[in-house]
């Protein structure tokens, strides 16, 4: 709340400097005056909602107050650039004419980085006075095995955290109960870091009642299962603790933006292809008999099978021949793959060229059953036929219309294990400006007429 009323303050001094002549004078501008604020008092509320919505979105807020400028300094940056490009959208695209001067989104853009960053020196200047050490800094005490207090202290180094005094250590296995509680009154604990294995799960229980009737927090490190890939979060199941591995990403405003791209990018871009897409289907009816559509069951998000929409390409008799062509296939795994396929139509072989086949997926799109970015579906039929059952984490997330294997050169790769790895790699680096790279690395792919074999 404190950053979205600083940058609202930031707006109306943007203006304020603006209206200044000398100032403005000084940047060679034509002087306005302060009064056209009225006009642009609407992009107020933008500017607070969008600025704290952005500084949250880049993390802004998910780190320790006293830890690396750079934590600071970065998604502060990338904030308050988004914050000034969202504005300047709005003032374009609700303002029939240009009312906001040149030059007040620029200075917006500098001084809520500066006031916002002054804020945060401030705070942690704050932080480091002896009232608020006495205030805010806890003392803790390491729990665990000595190999686990020996781990926590490698890792403790290097990481200092002032509001966080580590001034005990508690063996599990060497000394009783009975000797933390002592700990606990001697040193005026304020919580316990518990960190041991599953072998000691009783100990630990017996850590956690003893700290509960002290009214001591206790920090539990839940490492006590070890996994490759799966990054630990916590929630709440119905009033009980719930500890969740997960590999896919996770809900997120990020995603959230993503399914908002994904809806109104699929709408506003059928609404303008509307008309190339009855000229295409028109002339796929012109050209050989049967319908000017293709549907197939396909395996969406983990693996819920669903109608995919594409151009007829082939002849309407293509999956009787299939099985003849099978000899032919140049891809190595489930996937079917082969170049010149006889049973492509002319007309079928240029929109293939141009990927032009793919643009009644924006339907599924539309419906929620794909996105604009995200590994390609699979027929069901091949899904099933996986030799490798780590394959089906590329189902983890929804299909899309393209993908890192489809700006990577698709025609290039004959490996199904190089198209899973591309796919994983998506699915373990997902951004949401992952998303916006694939789409615009499409365009070029799509211009250079290395479309689909």
């Amino acid at each position: 709340m404190a950053d979205a009323f600083l940058v609202a303050a930031s707006f109306w001094l943007a203006f304020v400097l603006r209206g200044n002549p000398a100032f403005v004078t000084w940047l060679g501008l034509d002087p306005i005056s302060i009064h056209t604020l009225d006009k642009d008092a609407f992009l107020i509320p933008v500017a607070m909602i969008a600025g704290a919505f952005l500084l949250e979105w880049q993390g802004f807020y998910d780190r320790p107050i006293q830890g690396p400028r750079r934590l600071v300094l970065w998604p502060l940056f990338k904030g308050c650039v988004l914050t000034t490009v969202v504005l300047a959208l709005a003032a374009y695209a609700f303002q029939k004419d240009l009312v906001m001067p040149r030059g007040v989104s620029t200075l917006f853009g500098i001084i809520s980085f500066g006031v916002l960053l002054a804020k945060e020196e401030l705070i942690r200047a704050a932080y480091k006075t002896k009232f608020a050490q006495l205030q805010y800094k806890r003392r803790f005490v390491l729990v665990g095995t000595d190999q686990e207090i020996a781990r926590m202290c490698s890792e403790l180094e290097g990481r200092r955290d002032e509001s966080v005094a580590i001034v005990a250590q508690f063996d599990l296995e060497a000394r009783p109960i009975s000797d933390l509680i002592m700990l606990l009154h001697d040193l005026a604990i304020n919580g316990v870091i518990l960190s041991a294995k599953r072998t000691y799960f009783e100990q630990v229980e017996n850590v956690i009642r003893a700290c509960e009737l002290e009214g001591v927090e206790v920090w539990l490190l839940a490492d006590f299962f070890t996994t490759k890939i799966s990054r630990t979060t916590f929630d709440d199941f119905f009033g009980r603790p719930l500890l969740i591995f997960r590999t896919a990403p996770e809900t997120s405003w990020a995603g959230l933006v993503k399914q908002v791209m994904d809806f109104f990018g699929a709408f506003v871009l059928l609404v303008l292809i509307s008309p190339v897409v009855v000229i295409i289907a028109l002339l796929i009816k012109w050209s050989s008999p049967g319908p000017a559509f293709f549907s197939q069951r396909r395996s969406g998000l983990n693996g819920a099978p669903f109608t995919l929409y594409k151009f007829r390409t082939m002849v309407t008799n293509a999956e009787q021949y299939r099985q003849e062509l099978e000899a032919m296939n140049e891809m190595e795994g489930p996937v079917f793959k082969v170049t010149n396929d006889p049973r492509v139509t002319p007309i079928g072989k240029f929109l293939r060229k141009w990927s032009l086949d793919e643009l009644p997926q924006l339907y599924n799109v539309l419906r929620g059953e794909m996105s604009l970015v995200g590994p390609r579906p699979l027929p069901v039929d091949e899904v099933r036929r996986f030799n490798d059952l780590a394959h089906r984490r590329r189902l983890s997330v929804k299909p899309g219309l393209t993908c890192l294997w489809q700006v990577r050169g698709r025609n290039e790769i004959s490996d199904f294990k190089e198209w899973v790895r591309l796919d994983l790699e998506y699915i373990d680096n997902w951004s949401f400006w992952l998303d916006v790279k694939i789409l615009f690395l499409t365009i070029p792919a799509v211009f250079r007429g290395t479309g689909a074999k």
